[in-house]
């Protein structure tokens, strides 16, 4: 989404940041985006970024049922370091254009993001199918949390 082109090869660095102004909703918005990559090494690293961050996509392989596993990990992660329990976020199952390769149902990213009370998408990173809807989804959570936490401050 941030590229409009898909990397080959694509490389889990400690980090990288995007940063790319879009409309969502007909309304100017900035999306400032910290790739961590999941990294287990990281992990010292990750409890600052999600202290700070609004917002999490938390995105599985279709093709991996280790990385599917781990999106549990993360999100109880992120809601313990957030202290909270509920964040925006969105669940993704990535690689959805390698349907021969699949080996977590949609059913099961369905099931687990219902559980969670939070959007699924089944995206690919290669032919950018709902990329930009779940970026836009969990941005729109994060206007709605926002939106909600400036009525409390006015009350």
């Amino acid at each position: 989404m941030i590229q409009n082109h898909f990397i080959e090869e694509y490389d889990p660095t400690i980090e990288d940041s995007y940063r790319k102004q879009v409309l969502i909703d007909e309304q100017p918005c900035i999306l400032d985006i910290l790739d961590t990559a999941g990294r287990e090494e990281y992990s010292a690293m990750r409890d600052s970024y999600m202290s700070t961050s609004q917002g999490f996509i938390l995105t599985y392989s279709i093709t991996s049922q280790t990385s599917f596993e781990e999106v549990t990990t993360f999100r109880e992660q992120i809601l313990r370091v957030k202290d909270t329990d509920w964040v925006p976020m969105v669940l993704c199952g990535n690689k959805c254009d390698l349907e021969s390769s699949r080996v977590v149902p949609a059913s099961a990213g369905a099931e687990i993001a219902k559980s969670w009370k939070i959007p699924f998408f089944e995206t690919s990173a290669l032919s950018r199918e709902n990329v930009e809807e779940a970026f836009f989804e969990v941005a729109r959570g994060i206007r709605r949390t926002s939106g909600q936490q400036q009525q409390i401050r006015q009350v």
